[in-house]
């Protein structure tokens, strides 16, 4: 399939998926596939595939960024992607999976390194609004995305 049936979203647009949508059960895959399938077409806007969030994904799922770059870019459906990490990444137990996923649902930001600690700080006080509350990491992207 050429890239331009890709169903991908313009991020200078619209908003990824929540790093809380799960993919093929994974937290943060199914917005990894959005910015990776925005990247193939053209539409990231300020997005970025392969960050420090993407990876933490790739990185558990033992799928290197340009392999799954390359499925995306085939136009698969989000099934299929599904369907190609469970076959091509590293079979973990349901209880690691579901560990892995509420351990990052529930981090807060005092348990992240001291300098992504820092970054957030002015992250935060730049981009989310004074009214708005962070109890988790995952809530930076959702209120900033205006999910929350």
């Amino acid at each position: 399939m050429s890239t331009s049936n890709l169903s991908s979203l313009d991020l200078s647009k619209e908003f990824p998926r929540s790093p809380r949508a799960t993919l093929a059960g994974y937290v943060i895959a199914a917005r990894t596939l959005d910015k990776c399938r925005a990247l193939i077409a053209g539409t990231a806007g300020e997005y970025h595939f392969d960050c420090p969030l993407d990876q933490l994904f790739l990185t558990f799922a033992g799928i290197p960024a340009e392999n799954f770059k390359a499925f995306a870019a085939t136009g698969a459906d989000d099934a299929a992607v599904a369907e190609w990490i469970q076959a091509n990444g590293i079979d973990h137990t349901q209880g690691a999976l579901v560990q892995w996923n509420n351990d990052l649902r529930s981090k807060r930001i005092n348990e992240m390194p001291i300098e992504l600690q820092v970054y957030l700080e002015g992250y935060i006080a730049e981009f989310i609004p004074a009214e708005k509350i962070v109890y988790t990491w995952f809530d930076v992207y959702d209120i900033e995305e205006q999910r929350l």
